[in-house]
C-alpha cells in the first residue's frame, strides 16, 4: 500500500508504504507535541496510509516541516538498508523536502 503526504492541496508527495511509515517514524521521536505525534504514531499503527500536514496544530506542522528539512534525507543516508535502490529512495525523500518549499513553507529564520 502507498502512503501520501499533502502539504497543501496540489502539492503532495506519495512512498511506498514502508517509506510512508519510516518518515513518519523519523518524526514521532523528534517533534515536541506530543498528540501530534500521539496523531503520526495512529495512522502508522493503523495503516492509514496519509498525513495532511494541515490536521496538526500550526508549530507542530512547522516542527515537521524544520525536521524534514534538517535531518530527514541525513536520517535515511544513515539509517535505511543499503540496496540497490537506496539512491533513489535518497532521492525521494529530497522530493519531500523540496515539496515543503514548494508548499510555501518558511524556514524559521525567515519567521523573525
Amino acid at each position: 500500500m502507498a502512503g501520501l503526504i499533502v502539504l497543501k492541496p496540489g502539492v503532495d508527495w506519495t512512498a511506498t508504504g514502508g517509506l510512508f511509515d519510516w518518515t513518519l517514524e523519523f518524526l514521532i521521536a523528534r517533534i515536541s507535541d506530543r498528540q501530534a505525534a500521539a496523531h503520526l504514531q495512529e495512522i502508522v499503527d493503523n495503516n492509514l496510509g496519509s498525513l495532511w500536514i494541515d490536521d496538526l496544530p500550526a508549530a507542530a506542522k512547522q516542527e515537521v516541516v524544520n525536521h524534514w528539512r534538517e535531518g530527514l534525507v541525513a536520517a535515511g543516508e544513515r539509517q535505511l538498508p543499503d540496496t540497490e535502490h537506496k539512491t533513489d529512495v535518497i532521492r525521494h525523500l529530497q522530493e519531500l523536502v523540496e515539496a515543503t518549499y514548494t508548499a510555501g513553507f518558511v524556514a524559521p529564520n525567515d519567521l523573525a
